[in-house]
């Protein structure tokens, strides 16, 4: 099922993953006769031909291990040949070919997921669980060091090479991206290579972070120190298992105006054992099979890459802060809409939307990212539709009707908003709502009727007349709409196996609701 591309180091680690697994059937490398001998050890075929992986009909997927300048390359011929593809980090050396390469995942419905390992560690999930439950209260300070003695590399600096998991690891925790960030660093063995680097990281909501990452340190530390009002957290993976992640209830009291620190002893946070690797080639295989999103996917991995981006700038300039307000701002207006569209003051559009010829959307409307609007569509007022949309031409979409991710509207499908209307009886009051669940596809010149809920992947046929709801991954058709079968997240129907014949996604039948198995 799985190919693995580039069998260095690390990339024998993922096959020792993979393979544990049963999910290894090919490693692909040039030039590395220790590849082929770990692919006859594992009982697995060798080739030094990338793009015979691309002939092999039993490679679905690939873990992509080759050197970080080839990710993107690799990754985009993987996704243009069909397959779902793991891309060990950085997913690229520039925010402009990772976007690229995410947004041919997303067009061709394609799993595609970055190898930020420490996001599916264990001990990482457990602490980022205490912090969303708001038991520490706000956050006040996050700091991550990623220190030790070697690996030293000449083809990218400590910042690339060591900081992603941390920044990675600081995102989530943040749940935004910063608003600043700065970066300073030194070379000590390399005229053109940082060993050292410090990033400052500040975010909207007043949160503070900082990454000290590097290979010339005495001893090994790889340590994430999280501070809230109530409390803090270390995760320190230099640690016995049991004591990786400690909890101190610190705290301050204030005595004649004066602070005082209340200091307690470290708790440690039960954490089941189990491998990050693991861990994290096991959700990417999940996703295979359900075409779920991953943790990690393109998107995270283009927010990595745009903090890397703007602490490599800042380091360049000598440690000038990178404002990265606004070319958020900016990103956020990057969406086209033709000369004849017209957009009404107080419409939010996401980046990367294209909005078309003759269409229409009215004021307090938000359309999500990448969503395409065709030609002579309406929307709103008050219209939520949510990224990667596609409304073909001929589409309105009323107010009441909500559209969530990656929905699919055929050319001149109908919603309504009102059950019996008269053009001479005001009705707005009357408005029922109805809503489109994720990756539902609306068969051109249906009609969906106010006041039901077509669920996630469900298929209308074209020219069909929905007046109940849909239950997810449902095929209806006629008028009014019946019930005919199911149909996969990939969109093809499912015989009586319950198996996508396209992606081999496995269903199953729950109380008569199809879920994946």
């Amino acid at each position: 099922m799985l190919a693995l591309i580039g069998c260095g180091y690390w990339g024998r680690n993922l096959a020792r993953v993979a393979h544990g697994m049963g999910a290894l059937s090919v490693i692909c490398d040039k030039g590395n006769p220790q590849a082929e001998a770990l692919a006859r050890g594992f009982g697995v075929d060798f080739t030094d031909d990338i793009a015979a992986l691309w002939r092999d009909d039993r490679v679905k997927a690939v873990l992509i291990a080759s050197p970080a300048e080839t990710h993107a390359e690799i990754a985009t011929a993987a996704l243009r040949a069909g397959r779902d593809a793991f891309v060990e980090k950085p997913l690229a050396l520039s925010v402009a070919d990772a976007t690229a390469v995410a947004e041919l995942a997303e067009a061709g419905g394609r799993v595609l997921m970055v190898g930020h390992l420490l996001r599916y560690h264990p001990v990482f999930q457990r602490l980022l669980q205490v912090v969303r439950a708001g038991d520490l209260g706000r956050l006040r300070y996050v700091y991550s060091n990623r220190l030790n003695i070697g690996k030293v590399r000449v083809e990218e600096n400590v910042l690339w090479s060591f900081a992603p998991h941390d920044l990675s690891m600081i995102l989530a925790l943040a749940g935004e991206r910063p608003d600043s960030v700065s970066c300073v660093g030194k070379r000590d063995l390399h005229p053109n290579v940082a060993d050292h680097t410090m990033t400052q990281l500040a975010f909207p909501d007043g949160l503070r972070a900082h990454v000290f990452v590097s290979w010339l340190h005495p001893f090994k530390e790889q340590k994430l120190v999280v501070v809230g009002e109530t409390g803090m957290l270390v995760f320190d993976d230099t640690e016995a298992w049991e004591r990786k992640l400690m909890r101190y209830r610190h705290g301050v009291d204030w005595k004649d105006g004066r602070p005082e620190a209340r200091k307690a002893e470290g708790e440690p946070v039960p954490v089941d054992h189990a491998e990050p690797l693991a861990a994290e080639i096991a959700h990417f295989l999940g996703r295979v099979a359900d075409r779920g999103r991953p943790l990690t996917d393109g998107r995270e991995g283009i927010a990595v890459l745009e903090t890397l981006d703007a602490a490599q700038r800042s380091m360049d300039s000598g440690g000038v802060a990178v404002n990265l307000s606004p070319e958020r701002t900016a990103a956020a207006a990057t969406y086209y809409a033709h000369p004849t569209a017209v957009v009404d003051a107080g419409a939010e559009i996401g980046p990367g939307t294209k909005i078309w010829h003759y269409s229409h959307v009215l004021s307090g409307s938000r359309i999500g990212a990448r969503v395409v609007v065709g030609q002579n569509g309406m929307i709103g007022p008050d219209v939520t539709i949510g990224d990667g949309c596609k409304l073909q031409n001929n589409v309105s979409v009323y107010k009441g009707v909500t559209l969530e991710a990656d929905v699919f509207c055929g050319p001149s499908m109908v919603f309504t908003n009102v059950l019996t209307p008269r053009a001479h009886i005001e009705r707005k009051d009357e408005f029922a709502p109805t809503l489109v669940r994720r990756g539902a596809t609306l068969g051109a010149n249906c009609v969906v009727v106010c006041g039901v809920t077509i669920g996630e992947y469900a298929m209308v046929g074209a020219g069909a007349v929905v007046t109940r709801d849909v239950p997810a991954y449902a095929l209806v058709v006629g008028n009014p709409a019946r019930f005919i079968g199911w149909v996969g997240a990939a969109g093809e129907r499912l015989g009586d196996d319950l198996v996508c014949p396209r992606t081999g996604a496995r269903y199953k039948l729950v109380d008569g609701a199809l879920a994946p198995a």
